[in-house]
């Protein structure tokens, strides 16, 4: 029985033969690097030349580097041209991913890095995207375990067989995926902004510490802002149900700590729950418009999320707490303010006690914050609610183009 042409599950048209089998060493050379002696203050002051180290290679393309060395730092390091390949071989970081970059300027690097420099047929932007196509199998394949430094034996990966198409084929596999790796790269950058400045606006909207207005208001109010417990906005705090989580029922959903994503606060709906009890009788454990929900203790001790009516019936469990805000303020101001720094710093000093952390119910009650006219809550209520939804938007955006890229690399590789 003859052996089964190799081909990807998607190609191009036009191309028809089968992938050939080659060793790596047979299409790329290779290199590596060290560090300079670091008492030497020649090597790094006002350095110039980049040099990369793991901590470096967190994308999958490299123009800046943490450290920059001096000519004399350099001296007895080779300089690879841009397109090379640098592999971290040895870090911490090799338990959950083998991170690869191309090179983008001529760079060193250190004794962590192993250079793989493409050579004739081998196209550097097809091989690129080989190794992060296979890149979990590789990991497994050629990971040393039982050491204090994670490592991977480079002298396997040399060897290794690959299945490669021509290179015009591999040319435009590569140029593909480096327009849809820009275009990801956009979207990314679109959102760190948006992070960025919903940071930056939580700082200015917000009194800060010892002052009665913030650095930015709306035109119109002039008014001091009032400190208020929290317990003044809120007509109750409940703890929520106990009772274990069971198949989603198709309308009542379980909202515990770990449903609450880390990044938004939204309620992540990837796994959906219905609550092991008589919900005929767990009616004051339903959620409501403008219901602010605490987690209580462990890691996540702190975080926060508004209900809101398209999150449809919601039941929150035993490890959170509810805080129903009152006529007299808005509920979008209240939960913007449990994202500013003062908030996190009063969790942080609350929350330490001799087991794991915990906040209780009159110790979130007992939060005191800057409170202005409902009016203008509610104005900076709805800007950064505006800007939140900018944000989850993009985040969407950027998952979606980054499940496109997965689901593509399985099936245009081998």
């Amino acid at each position: 029985m003859t052996e089964q042409a190799k081909v990807p599950a998607i190609r191009f048209a036009g191309f028809t033969d089968p992938w050939e089998q080659r060793k790596l060493s047979e299409v790329a050379t290779f290199g590596g690097g060290h560090t300079p002696p670091m008492a030497d203050p020649d090597n790094y002051e006002d350095g110039y030349v980049l040099w990369v180290t793991s901590q470096d290679v967190k994308s999958n393309y490299l123009d800046r580097t943490t450290t920059q060395i001096t000519e004399k730092g350099a001296k007895e390091l080779t300089l690879y041209p841009a397109g090379s390949l640098v592999m971290v071989t040895r870090s911490g970081i090799l338990r959950h991913t083998l991170p690869v970059a191309e090179l983008r300027k001529p760079s060193t690097v250190n004794q962590d890095i192993r250079v793989i420099l493409p050579q004739g047929e081998c196209c550097g932007e097809w091989l690129l995207q080989f190794f992060i196509s296979h890149n979990k199998e590789l990991l497994l394949e050629f990971g040393k375990t039982g050491t204090t430094v994670e490592s991977v034996d480079f002298g396997k990966i040399k060897d290794m067989l690959l299945y490669m198409p021509s290179t015009v084929e591999q040319q435009q596999i590569g140029d593909f995926f480096a327009k849809l790796d820009s275009l990801i790269t956009l979207h990314q950058r679109k959102y760190d902004k948006l992070v960025i400045l919903k940071k930056s606006m939580l700082e200015k909207m917000f009194p800060k510490d010892g002052e009665s207005v913030p650095e930015i208001r709306f035109a119109g109010f002039t008014d001091p802002w009032e400190q208020r417990k929290l317990g003044d906005v809120a007509s109750s705090f409940d703890y929520g149900l106990n009772a274990a989580a069971t198949e989603y029922d198709g309308q009542n959903k379980y909202l515990r700590i770990t449903d609450i994503d880390d990044e938004t606060h939204e309620f992540s709906k990837s796994d959906l729950t219905t609550p092991l009890a008589d919900l005929a009788m767990s009616a004051d454990y339903l959620l409501k418009e403008g219901d602010l929900l605490f987690a209580r203790t462990g890691a996540s001790v702190g975080k926060t999320y508004l209900y809101r009516q398209f999150d449809g019936m919601v039941y929150f469990a035993g490890f959170l707490i509810r805080a129903r805000i009152g006529e007299g303020a808005d509920p979008e101001f209240a939960y913007q303010a449990t994202l500013t720094d003062a908030y996190k710093k009063y969790v942080a000093i609350t929350s330490q006690r001799s087991g794991q952390p915990g906040v209780n119910a009159q110790e979130y009650a007992d939060y005191q914050l800057m409170l202005p006219s409902k009016t203008e809550q509610q104005q900076i209520g709805m800007t950064l609610r505006s800007l939140d939804d900018l944000i989850t938007l993009h985040q969407r955006k950027l998952e979606l183009l980054q499940n496109i890229k997965k689901s593509l690399l399985d099936k245009m590789f081998v």
